[in-house]
């Protein structure tokens, strides 16, 4: 449990300076697009200037969202529910929680939420069964 709470603290850190170095360039886009005589919509650099804003924007959400989901591991954790998956209950993968430390599901529950029904485990990939290829029809 010490070395769960060594990795969880270690990855909250290493979010931490990614959202801080990601602020620091979005307050230097945001003065930069705020100096007279930038516009956004004719500059030449304007739009440049404007994208960099909004992906620089998108990565601080998702540092943001990290370290948000660290601290409910670490949370999960103290309460003895970490490594446990919130939809069906049972044990997380360990190479699931060393890729992904924060995960709150199982590979099984996080694949039945993110593939389309048509690529599910046991699907015909869309097509019914009357049109399914004999091999692949059960009774």
């Amino acid at each position: 449990m010490g070395e769960v709470r060594e990795v969880l603290l270690a990855e909250r850190a290493g979010a931490l300076r990614r959202a801080e170095a990601l602020e620091r360039e979005f307050a230097v886009l945001a003065e930069a697009a705020s100096a007279g005589g930038t516009d956004d919509e004719h500059d030449p650099e304007g739009a440049t200037l404007a994208f960099e804003r909004q992906h620089t924007a998108a990565l601080l959400a998702q540092a943001r969202e990290q370290v948000a989901a660290l601290d409910a591991a670490l949370a999960r954790l103290a309460a003895g529910r970490y490594g446990v998956c919130d939809r069906c209950g049972q044990p997380i993968g360990a190479a699931r929680l060393a890729a992904r430390p924060a995960a709150v599901l199982c590979i099984g529950c996080a694949a039945s939420l993110t593939l389309p029904a048509a690529c599910r485990p046991g699907s015909l990939g869309g097509v019914t069964r009357e049109h399914a290829p004999r091999f692949v029809r059960s009774n």
